[in-house]
């Protein structure tokens, strides 16, 4: 939902109360150390892996030139690490030749040379940790501000979608994505990206020095080689599926956990706790069968490859030996050879691991940018009308509108209503008395017909300016956390504190609050629990008068409001409403007896209308519902309870 307010953009305080709007205004892991499986926030594989990582690259796209660079540093890290072993297995060799020289009594050992060469190693691993160490942070900050990005994105996207998005959209699937599927991909882009490049790079380049060394040794080695990719492969084929069951039942409990905390208050009135915590433990049981079982499984990845290894360093060892008796290759070169199998494996096994991570990942962008891809809005008129002195004279001309395409709310709809009057829209839940005013503030379009305001149609009109023109008091009430006197400045951010109180007055909500504690000053909490639902609905009215508007729609906005304030805020009401056109919606009848013109509407049409006296004159719908509210003497139930 676009939190549109005074015609502005609304990026204060989130929401933190809980029901609808009052506002108004004018204008890792490898062989030998584990299979490390990336949590991804995605429960499943992306459908197109290809396109979507084209999408990704793209959105990378102003980060090139820092990628690029972040890519060659890992290389020459990765470069400088792979001469290390070389030179270390030069250095025993220069040992070995020099003891067995002492031996046979022909020299000794020649410890300057064997010094440089271990100077010569620390040196490289200085330089390749530096190297390292110097592309983690700046892909840190490109990952941070890629996230940062992710996220203003979709908050802006937000703002952009039409309410029927969400209506049909699960709050908790929307979170997902701004949440869970933006830090897969940043943790990826943070590590598993440049561990590609080096993965890759130390592959290569390990291999070309193993061959250097001996192409028989190679060759075991290389044969060795399927039997662990099989087992990777089996791991991580797997392992997959059980992540994605892991992150399936993840997103249940995260979604029953937002909708119990979220309505925490009807659950124990209901006393549904019991069922409430059965069917998370349920959940809960099951996130654990699998979590346990996916940890378990890719932790099988560390012993066994470590096995594989092993035997395999044992038959390169005694092939080694035999090639050294030979002479074919020195004692030296067997230490190397020893060192690059290590390494070699283990970024092979990091490539297997970081291909799930991968497919994980492209699962969550694929969830990123499908979210801001979603049609938005229909755009603004390339030539928007304006009202400069907006009369108020609204007419519906045969609308119709439907929720979907199979069900329809409201058809041809027609009203109109001059400038200054009262309209009041009743009828029986369902009949479509908020979807007039979701219709009247553009939240939804028509599916034809139009609605005009001094003869403009609304969508002539810039959202914000039609919006602007409205003040608006919904049923249920939208505080932040916040102070009362910034609860109800947020009609107008601009509005004094003198301004604030006579609105606070107007509405009859001065007295109540100069008897909290701290006043003007209090903090409501963020469930806005510290006060009570009335009192909310006066905060929410004043926050209106204080806005000044050029027209008010009202629904149901004294519905939480006891009779004897009724009556007060009925006044301050009438006073807010002299020379405006306003739209009420009410189900209380005693709040409409005034209005110019009562609608009364059932299944989305107009059944009757006139005034209190001539609808209660033709004994029809409205005289039904006024008459199951009114004893015969014309009192309210709510009075005589009193």
């Amino acid at each position: 939902m676009s939190d549109t307010i005074n015609g502005k953009n609304a990026n204060g305080p989130a929401r933190t109360g809980r029901g609808g709007m009052a506002f108004g205004g004018r204008g890792g892991g490898g062989f030998g150390g584990g299979g490390g499986h990336g949590m991804s926030m995605s429960d499943e594989k992306a459908r197109n892996f290809g396109g979507t990582m084209r999408k990704l690259i793209a959105y990378l796209g102003r980060y090139r030139a820092a990628i690029i660079a972040v890519a060659m540093l890992a290389l020459a890290s990765t470069v400088f690490s792979i001469l290390g072993p070389r030179i270390l297995g030069m250095a025993t060799t220069k040992l070995f030749e020099g003891a067995v020289a002492m031996t046979s009594g022909k020299g000794g050992i020649d410890f300057a040379f064997i010094g440089t060469l271990v100077l010569l190693a620390l040196g490289l691993y200085l330089v390749s940790a530096l190297f390292s160490g110097l592309q983690g942070w700046i892909m840190a900050g490109i990952s941070t501000r890629i996230s940062y990005r992710l996220r203003k994105d979709i908050s802006e996207k937000i703002d952009r979608l039409p309410l029927r998005y969400f209506d049909g959209t699960n709050h908790g699937e929307v979170l997902s994505r701004i949440t869970n599927d933006v830090d897969a991909i940043s943790q990826t882009l943070s590590q598993g990206l440049m561990q590609l490049v080096s993965s890759a790079a130390t592959v290569i380049g390990v291999l070309v020095m193993m061959l250097s060394i001996s192409w028989m040794l190679t060759l075991v080695a290389l044969v060795i080689m399927p039997a662990s990719l099989v087992f990777v492969r089996l791991v991580v084929k797997k392992s997959q599926k059980l992540f994605k069951e892991q992150q399936e039942y993840l997103g249940r409990i995260n979604g029953h956990v937002e909708e119990m905390y979220g309505g925490h208050l009807v659950i124990k009135a209901f006393n549904a706790e019991e069922g409430s915590i059965a069917k998370f433990e349920t959940y809960n049981a099951k996130l654990y069968d699998v979590a346990w079982s996916s940890q378990f499984i890719s932790g099988l990845m560390m012993p066994i490859m470590a096995l594989i290894s092993n035997l395999g360093y044992v038959v390169i060892t005694v092939l080694g030996g035999n090639l050294a008796l030979k002479k074919i290759i020195s004692v030296g070169d067997i230490q190397a050879f020893i060192q690059y199998v290590s390494s070699f494996t283990q970024p092979l096994s990091q490539l297997a691991s970081i291909s799930n991570i991968l497919q994980q990942t492209a699962a969550a962008a694929e969830r990123v940018f499908e979210f801001l891809e979603e049609a938005e809005e229909v755009p603004e008129t390339a030539s928007p009308s304006l009202l400069e002195s907006p009369e108020g004279r609204v007419e519906f001309r045969n609308v119709r509108f439907g929720y979907s395409p199979e069900k329809q709310v409201i058809g041809d709809f027609s009203i109109i209503a001059e400038k200054g009057h009262k309209i009041a829209i009743v009828g029986p839940t369902g009949a479509g008395k908020t979807t007039m005013v979701k219709l009247l503030m553009r939240f939804y379009d028509v599916d034809s017909g139009s609605i005009l305001i001094d003869g403009v149609d609304l969508r002539d009109l810039r959202r914000k300016d039609l919006r602007g023109l409205f003040g608006m008091v919904l049923q249920d009430t939208w505080l932040f956390n916040g102070t009362i006197m910034e609860n109800i400045r947020y009609g107008r951010p601009d509005a004094t504190d003198e301004a604030v109180v006579e609105a606070a007055r107007t509405a009859h909500a001065d007295h109540f609050i100069r008897a909290l504690p701290q006043g003007y000053d209090m903090v409501i909490n963020e469930e806005a629990t510290n006060i009570s639902q009335g009192q909310k609905q006066l905060l929410t009215i004043a926050r209106a008068v204080l806005a000044d508007p050029a027209m008010l729609i009202l629904d149901e906005a004294t519905s939480s409001i006891d009779t004897r304030t009724e009556i007060l805020i009925q006044r301050a009401m009438d006073d807010l409403m002299h020379g405006r056109t306003s739209f009420i919606i009410a189900h209380r009848l005693s709040t409409v007896r005034n209005a110019d013109l009562i609608l009364v509407m059932k299944d989305g049409g107009i059944v009757e209308q006139g005034r209190h006296e001539e609808l209660l004159a033709r004994n029809g719908l409205y005289a039904e519902i006024y008459g199951s509210q009114f004893d015969s003497s014309g009192r309210n139930e709510g009075e005589l309870a009193g």
